[in-house]
């Protein structure tokens, strides 16, 4: 019970430091580059995804505890990363009338998230 108490806790905190630091990012990239594509939303899930690449493979090959693990993967990437967010974003694109950008959105986030993470695993895999 002690130990499911301590990962409840170090979820708790790190998806609070994970949801303040999106609502930082996402705020600065909406402030620079105001426009109707969604940025902030994009680098937040491409950053995350090359964390959450990064992090697990790092964590695989070292000594890491379910504990961190859990914060980190479900708690501060969890909340840092919004794919309701980028969902909602891109269907809006599309209801006003924005099909190249909802398009754009949705299959660069793909591919970019997908590289991110291959990228932060061959990171990972050279610490």
């Amino acid at each position: 019970m002690k130990v499911l108490l301590q990962q409840a806790l170090a979820i708790g905190a790190a998806g609070f430091v994970g949801a303040l630091a999106r609502w930082g990012v996402g705020a600065l990239f909406g402030r620079w580059f105001a426009g109707r594509f969604p940025l902030g939303t994009f680098v937040i899930n491409i950053s995350g995804s090359f964390l959450l690449g990064w992090f697990l493979t790092y964590a695989m090959g070292h000594r890491v505890s379910d504990t961190m693990r859990l914060a980190i993967g479900t708690g501060f990437v969890g909340a840092y990363t919004t794919f309701s967010t980028y969902m909602w974003e891109s269907s809006l694109l599309m209801s006003e009338g924005a099909g190249l950008e909802a398009a754009s959105n949705l299959i660069g986030s793909l591919v970019a998230g997908l590289l991110a993470v291959r990228l932060g695993v061959l990171l990972a895999r050279r610490a």
